[in-house]
């Protein structure tokens, strides 16, 4: 019932989602609280059965974090950008690991519905909410013990990426050079 009355609070600030609510039930003399309850409803039965479910729980957990983070950019406040960085960082670990147990997932019955309940849980507005968990609880203390030879790793590239970009910009101007004293035309 907690969330019940949290639902109405929401559809009763001055939202789009809430205006679009009250003019539905403007036009119908229903609640509103009654149609956003049955677009949840509809939306956790597609997710379970729905062609595309896949999708609508991947559209689900990028678009709200994706608007919430441009705010957070936009705003001041430091808490805000943590928060959505954190919230990235779990659900891009999510997906990694998501693309390798992908063949297994596809069998569980429900996946796309667990998966969009996760992501909810991991944007939830309270400050203990799954992003914050999995980071501090299972991403944070790894990235911890592995940082020196992760860091080493990322010099190494960065030194060979920049090494092989001089050669190739020397062998394009090479090669340019031949081309302009060839006295070809074709262009």
């Amino acid at each position: 019932m907690e969330y019940v009355n949290k639902l109405e609070e929401f559809l009763k600030k001055d939202n789009i989602v809430a205006q679009g609510f009250g003019k539905l039930e403007e036009k119908s003399g229903v609640n509103r609280k009654f149609f956003a309850l049955g677009l949840i409803g509809f939306l956790a039965l597609y997710l379970m059965f729905g062609y595309g479910a896949q999708f609508l729980a991947n559209f689900i957990g990028f678009l709200y974090p994706a608007y919430a983070s441009v705010k957070a950019i936009e705003s001041p406040a430091k808490d805000d950008d943590t928060k959505w960085l954190t919230y990235w960082v779990v659900y891009a670990a999510f997906g990694l690991l998501e693309t390798f147990t992908d063949i297994l997932l596809f069998w569980i019955p429900l996946y796309a519905f667990l998966k969009c309940a996760l992501l909810i849980y991991l944007m939830a507005p309270i400050a203990a909410n799954g992003s914050v968990t999995i980071y501090y609880r299972l991403i944070r203390p790894l990235v911890l013990k592995h940082q020196a030879r992760i860091d080493s790793a990322l010099g190494e590239a960065q030194s060979a990426a920049s090494q092989l970009a001089k050669e190739a910009t020397a062998e394009a101007v090479r090669h340019g050079g031949d081309y302009a004293l060839s006295g070809s035309k074709d262009d």
